[in-house]
């Protein structure tokens, strides 16, 4: 098996073939997801709840963020590995280049960015500059103070509007993948037919063309709450490795998410 590539992820959707990503943060956890040839790994900002105990994602530094890379990379020989910019660490041009060096040196493969049309510039520069670009719109954690909390993004035609051009934006701006966090499943169907590029859902539906989900939620391990989206794979199969399975399996097949774990 040859590593997954940014180009390789662009095949599968040109090829009308749906694919699974799942978040990483160990080493232990990386190589099982790795073995299994799931084809993205995120380092996910996420980290700030599951591992850190945070209520949001807003405190996780760049360090943290590097720290896990190198940690999830040294073991990752298949996945495509792709790691966050913290919260206020790409908040011009300059950040955002000092940010991606340590993060990319760590291991990462790719950046994930949250932001529309207003990231476009900075996103452009990193791609000029040798770094492929995960976009990230609907609900942005880091922006969750602004949104009043974690709420379903896109159900207005403004909104809506507003998503569908800022995909486009990020788009032409050079970003590789965009990953649309809990929108209505209709836009996020509309958004992926008009993107060349693939749209990785989580909480959008099962017409992106790829799925992510946090593995603690893949796991039934999450703390607190868990979405509305998530489905407890190990409780299906009782090993890690089978669950991963099941999840590729499941996505590639379309039968998850389903209706009703969706919103619309």
């Amino acid at each position: 098996m040859s590593k997954f590539t940014v180009s390789t992820l662009q095949k599968l959707k040109d090829e009308h073939t749906k694919f699974g990503t799942i978040t990483a943060y160990d080493a232990a956890f990386a190589k099982i997801f790795d073995e299994c040839e799931v084809p993205a790994l995120l380092i996910g900002d996420s980290l700030g709840m599951v591992i850190q105990g945070r209520d949001s994602t807003i405190g996780v530094s760049v360090e943290d963020i590097a720290y896990h890379t190198r940690c999830v990379s040294k073991v990752v020989h298949n996945s495509l590995v792709i790691a966050d910019l913290p919260f206020m660490s790409y908040y011009d041009k300059q950040s955002a280049a000092e940010t991606a060096k340590k993060i990319m040196e760590a291991g990462a493969n790719v950046l994930k960015l949250e932001g529309g049309a207003e990231i476009a510039e900075i996103v452009k520069m990193l791609v000029q500059n040798g770094i492929p670009v995960c976009a990230h719109i609907g609900l942005t954690p880091q922006s969750v103070n602004v949104f009043g909390g974690y709420k379903i993004q896109g159900r207005s035609e403004e909104q809506a509007q507003k998503l569908i051009k800022d995909a486009v934006a990020l788009q032409e701006a050079g970003a590789s993948l965009i990953v649309l966090e809990c929108i209505p499943s209709e836009l996020a169907k509309e958004i992926t037919e008009k993107l060349r590029i693939p749209t990785i859902g989580i909480g959008a539906g099962n017409s992106t063309d790829a799925q992510i989900l946090v593995m603690h939620d893949a796991f039934g391990i999450t703390p607190g709450h868990t979405p509305k989206f998530a489905r407890n794979f190990l409780k299906e199969t009782g090993s890690f490795s089978e669950a991963v399975k099941l999840y590729l399996s499941e996505v590639t097949s379309g039968n998850f998410p389903n209706d009703s774990q969706s919103f619309h």
